[in-house]
C-alpha cells in the first residue's frame, strides 16, 4: 500500500520501470514542470512556463497539438517510443501472485478505433489527487458542465460553462456542522474532525466523501455546512473504500458505504442513522446496487465476488474467475448485466439469469481495472485502468467494439455526465494533471452544436 500520485515520468518511474532513457531525456522532459525554471527572467522560460499552464480545446488538437500539451517535439523521443516503452515496463500491482498467461485467450477480441467521444477540452487550472492507489473514484459529473473531484482533500467543482473552479468541501480542516445538527452527539465530535479523503460520490445534491480512517462527511449543496461526520468504524485498518448513492424503492435517498473492516453499512439520509450492516469475509472495496434495488454487487480483497439480497445481505451467487482482486464493479441500467473489475487487468460481464460463470472478459493493457461507469442510457460501458488507458465499449456491439483514450498519467477516476453527452476524465500527475473533457460525437453533426 502506497501512495499512488506520480509525475509520470521522471527520475523515480523511470527507475521504477527501468526505462532505457538517458538522464538528458529526462531533464529535457521536466523543462516544463521544475519550479526553479519559473523564476527566470527571460523570455523563453516565460515562454515555457505558459506553455506548460495553457488549456488545450479541441481546434488546437485538431492542429496537432497534444491533448495534454505534453511538448513531444521538443524531446528526443517520440510518443510512440515512449508508449511503447510503457507498455513493456510497466508493473501492474498483484496482490496474488496468479499466472494470468489464460486470461489472454479467454478476453474477448474487440477491434478498437471507435469515435463515440471526442475531444473537447483538457483544463489544467484543475487536477486530482490520489490518496490510495487502488482506489480510483474520485471524479463525479452531474451534468455536461458540472464536474465534481478532489485535490489533497478538498472536493472542488468545475464549471465548463463560465470556466469557473469553486472549493466545495475542505476536509483538512474542522468540519463546522449545519446549525440544525449542533445539538447531535456527532456534530460536537465532527468539530474538530479532519480527514483524509480516500473516495467519494456526488449524486441528488448530495456530496459524500470517504475517509482514510474510517470517516464519512456529507454535504448538501444547498445548505451551508457539513450536514454529518462521524467516523463509522473504529478498525485499525479501516479506510472508506467506496461510497455510493442510490435511492431506494419508495425514494428515499440511501448511502453504502464499503470499509475494510469487512462491513457494509447503510444509511438513511433523512437522519443519517445506520440501518443496516452485511458482514462478508474479507474487507469490502466496492459495491454496486441493481437498478430495481434487489441486488447488490460485492466486491474486496478476494479473488471472488457476491451477489447479495439488498435487504438482508445474504449471499445469492458466487462470483468466480477473477485471479486477483477486485476494486470496481457496475450495473447495466437495463439490471441485467453488471461488470467487475480486477488488478488481473481484467473486466468480467455478468448476467444475473446465469451466474455460473461470467459471459465475457475485457482485457486492459497495462494494469488494473480501477473504476467502471455504465453511461446512463445503457450504450457504453467505460473502463479505466490505474493509468494512461480509458477504453469505452460499445454494448449495443456486444462489446465487441471499443473507443481506446490513450492519454500518460495516473487516472483518479472517469464519469459520464447523467445525459450521457460528456465524459469526464480526472488526471492526477504533479506536471500534467487535468479534467480531459470529451463529448458525445453524433452521426447527425448538428447536435454537437448544441449546449
Amino acid at each position: 500500500m502506497a501512495h499512488a500520485e506520480r509525475v509520470f515520468f521522471d527520475h523515480a518511474m523511470a527507475e521504477e520501470f527501468d526505462f532505457p532513457v538517458s538522464d538528458d531525456d529526462i531533464d529535457e522532459f521536466q523543462d516544463f514542470s521544475r519550479d526553479d525554471q519559473y523564476g527566470s527572467d527571460t523570455d523563453d522560460d516565460f515562454e515555457l512556463f505558459s506553455r506548460r499552464n495553457e488549456d488545450t480545446t479541441a481546434a488546437q488538437a485538431r492542429r496537432g497539438k497534444d491533448i495534454q500539451g505534453i511538448p513531444w517535439d521538443r524531446l528526443r523521443f517520440t510518443r510512440e517510443e515512449y508508449r511503447e516503452n510503457r507498455l513493456q515496463q510497466y508493473k501492474n500491482y498483484e496482490n496474488l501472485n496468479v499466472p494470468h498467461e489464460y486470461l489472454e485467450k479467454g478476453s474477448l477480441q474487440v477491434t478498437t478505433g471507435g469515435k463515440y467521444y471526442a475531444f473537447r477540452h483538457n483544463t489544467k487550472a484543475i487536477s486530482s489527487t490520489v490518496v490510495h492507489f487502488q482506489l480510483r473514484n474520485l471524479i463525479w459529473a452531474t451534468s455536461k458542465h458540472d464536474v465534481y473531484g478532489m485535490h489533497e482533500s478538498v472536493v472542488w467543482h468545475w464549471s465548463s460553462l463560465d470556466q469557473r473552479k469553486t472549493d466545495i468541501l475542505n476536509a483538512t480542516r474542522p468540519f463546522v456542522p449545519v446549525p440544525e445538527a449542533r445539538r447531535s452527539t456527532w456534530a460536537l465530535q465532527s468539530v474538530v474532525r479532519q480527514m483524509q479523503i480516500s473516495t467519494m460520490c456526488m449524486k441528488n445534491n448530495l456530496l459524500v466523501a470517504g475517509g482514510f480512517h474510517g470517516e464519512m462527511a456529507c454535504k448538501f449543496l444547498d445548505r451551508t455546512g457539513v450536514s454529518y461526520c462521524t467516523k463509522i468504524t473504529y478498525d485499525e485498518n479501516a479506510i472508506t473504500n467506496a461510497v455510493e448513492i442510490y435511492d431506494n424503492c419508495s425514494g428515499s435517498t440511501r448511502v453504502m458505504t464499503s470499509n475494510n473492516d469487512s462491513i457494509v453499512r447503510v444509511f438513511d439520509v433523512e437522519k443519517f442513522e445506520v440501518l443496516q450492516k452485511f458482514t462478508y469475509p474479507w474487507p469490502v472495496n466496492h459495491t454496486s446496487v441493481s437498478p430495481d434495488n434487489r441486488y447488490v454487487v460485492v466486491v474486496g480483497d478476494s479473488d471472488h465476488g457476491f451477489l447479495a439480497d439488498i435487504q438482508s445481505g445474504k449471499v445469492l451467487a458466487n462470483l468466480t474467475g477473477h485471479l486477483d482482486y477486485c476494486f470496481a464493479s457496475a450495473w447495466h441500467p437495463n439490471g441485467h448485466l453488471f461488470a467487475t473489475g480486477n488488478q488481473d487487468t481484467s473486466c468480467r460481464l455478468w448476467d444475473i439469469r446465469n451466474l455460473s460463470s461470467s459471459f465475457a472478459v475485457l482485457k486492459g493493457h497495462i494494469g488494473a481495472i480501477r473504476s467502471l461507469r455504465f453511461s446512463t442510457d445503457g450504450r457504453f460501458l467505460a473502463m479505466a485502468e490505474p493509468a494512461d488507458f480509458v477504453h469505452v465499449f460499445d454494448v449495443y456491439q456486444d462489446f465487441q467494439k471499443s473507443q481506446e483514450i490513450d492519454i500518460f498519467g495516473e487516472i483518479a477516476g472517469i464519469s459520464f455526465s447523467p445525459d450521457t453527452e460528456a465524459l469526464f476524465i480526472g488526471i492526477a500527475d504533479r506536471t500534467y494533471g487535468s479534467l480531459l473533457e470529451f463529448n458525445r460525437s453524433h452521426v447527425n453533426t448538428y447536435l454537437d452544436a448544441m449546449i
